[in-house]
């Protein structure tokens, strides 16, 4: 089962999904923010901004895969979050089979007054709760996800050379 799951990371890597040979869900959800908004993927040495729009608007992108086993909403650690090194947090939330569950856009303020500072750790620790999704400022993109992540199979299906991490809107 290890060597199947060699074969698939790497055959995700030669597509374009994942960049690392790490857990994928991160790479997974950089995939398709930058795919759903047309975002510019920053060089894996960043540190603290994932991606990039037109507007050079600057997003850290956290991804959590929810499974039968792990249910926490903890994304990863959040470094140096009063620098302000990024603008938008870009959460998403994955079902156990790694399908879009839920997804927001959170403005740096917002993590700010959400955010638990964790001494050990040296950094801020943050929970994608569903009350998120009501907090003033929070801007719902699920539906932006999913069509991302259901435009992404379909360019799977079809070969390698169709997928990458343009805009949906790019493609039609």
């Amino acid at each position: 089962m290890l060597v199947m799951h060699a074969a698939v990371s790497e055959e995700l890597r030669r597509r374009g999904v994942i960049r690392s040979s790490n857990n994928p869900v991160g790479d997974l959800a950089e995939h398709l923010f930058c795919r759903a908004f047309g975002w510019k993927q920053a060089p894996n040495s960043m540190r603290d901004a994932d991606a990039t729009d037109a507007a050079e608007v600057r997003y850290q992108i956290k991804g959590r895969r929810l499974t039968s086993h792990n249910n926490s909403r903890q994304l990863g650690a959040l470094r140096d979050l009063p620098a302000q090194a990024f603008d938008v947090l870009a959460a998403v939330l994955f079902q156990e089979d790694y399908r879009v569950l839920r997804a927001a856009l959170i403005p740096h303020v917002r993590v700010v007054d959400l955010a638990k500072r964790v001494e050990r750790t040296n950094s801020w620790r943050f929970l994608l709760r569903d009350a998120i999704w009501s907090v003033p400022g929070v801007r719902d993109v699920t539906a932006d996800l999913q069509r991302a992540e259901a435009s992404w199979a379909l360019a799977l299906t079809e070969g390698p050379k169709a997928s990458n991490s343009r805009s949906i809107t790019d493609q039609e």
